[in-house]
């Protein structure tokens, strides 16, 4: 049976925004979904979150997807780093995926840090699957949309900008989000 993680961002929660929608379509279609509670969220931590994700995904699969938001894109990649290099997935959306920030107040500048300046390993990342996809808006103002070029170069992801959807927040009013529905059932085409 395909299983997929939704991974919410900093701050968020399983209940915020488009989370609980994706679940509710995608359990429509079959798919056994997790949308977990993110340890500490407002202070997010990357051993922290890649242990909680490792104990949660188990003996993750090619029929284990993940899909994440904002620093819970983050965290996934960190993960993959960690993989049995044998290790395959299914696939991974990465909604509003970062590796640069902008505009962060000085306090939320500090709990990013180790996040932005721990070097990732793309190749790594890259044994585990091929099938990523990247969602970013135009008008995000925390991400800035030349990331999507990292994510496509990086990861070979197929690459969707969304006009308009800020952050992809609760607080944005992003309640759907049929490009991650879409990705995830085509995961497979994407190759």
């Amino acid at each position: 049976m395909k299983k997929v993680f939704i991974i919410h961002g900093w701050g968020g929660n399983p209940e915020e925004g488009w989370f609980p929608w994706l679940k509710k379509e995608l359990e429509n279609r079959g798919f056994k979904v997790e949308v977990p509670s993110m340890p500490n969220p407002e202070y997010p931590k990357i051993n922290e979150w890649v242990n909680f994700l490792s104990k949660l995904a188990g003996n993750a699969n090619e029929e284990t997807f993940f899909v994440g938001h904002s620093i819970g894109c983050q965290a996934i990649l960190r993960y993959l780093e960690i993989l049995p290099q044998n290790k395959k997935i299914g696939g991974v959306i990465f909604v509003a995926s970062w590796i640069n920030l902008m505009n962060l107040p000085t306090e939320e500048e500090k709990i990013a840090k180790p996040w932005l300046n721990t070097n990732i390993n793309w190749d790594k990342i890259l044994e585990h699957t091929h099938n990523f996809v990247a969602v970013f808006s135009d008008n995000d103002k925390w991400v800035p949309i030349s990331d999507s070029e990292i994510f496509r170069e990086k990861l070979r992801a197929k690459i969707f900008i969304e006009h308009n959807k800020g952050h992809f927040s609760g607080s944005d009013g992003v309640k759907e989000l049929m490009s991650v529905l879409d990705a995830i059932l085509k995961i497979p085409k994407y190759k």
